[in-house]
């Protein structure tokens, strides 16, 4: 299981990064224009995005280095708990706007990231 657990959580800190980073880099404007599952950026300002994209970036970083480090490894199922958040409140923007297929890709990232935040809250934590 923690083998598994490391695996969803490296997975799901690289998504976040990637995702992170291009909300934090890429203009809205240019972002809308990648396709229809982008279009969703237009329904938010610029400063949500970064704020989103700066989130996302904490909770990858937080989902592998206090485990890796062994420094606060408390804080690997918080950043997984923040991150179910996230992948929450995107869901349900994707719901509304009628991307089901949108949806269902952000519902595996938000499953992913729940089976990281249950198992080391309670099947495999770092701390006895």
């Amino acid at each position: 299981m923690n083998m598994a657990l490391w695996i969803a959580a490296g997975l799901m800190a690289a998504v976040y990064l990637v995702s992170g980073f291009g909300k934090l880099l890429v203009p809205r404007e240019k972002m809308a224009a990648m396709g229809n599952a982008s279009r969703w950026v237009l329904d938010f300002q610029p400063a949500t995005l970064k704020t989103i994209g700066t989130l996302e970036i904490f909770g990858a970083v937080g989902l592998i280095l206090p485990a890796l480090l062994d420094v606060a490894p408390i804080l690997v199922p918080l950043a997984a708990s923040g991150l179910v958040l996230i992948m929450t409140g995107a869901v349900i923007v994707r719901v509304r706007r009628g991307e089901t297929k949108a949806a269902l890709g952000d519902g595996v990232y938000l499953a992913l990231t729940a089976f990281v935040a249950i198992g080391r809250f309670a099947v495999e934590p770092f701390t006895g």
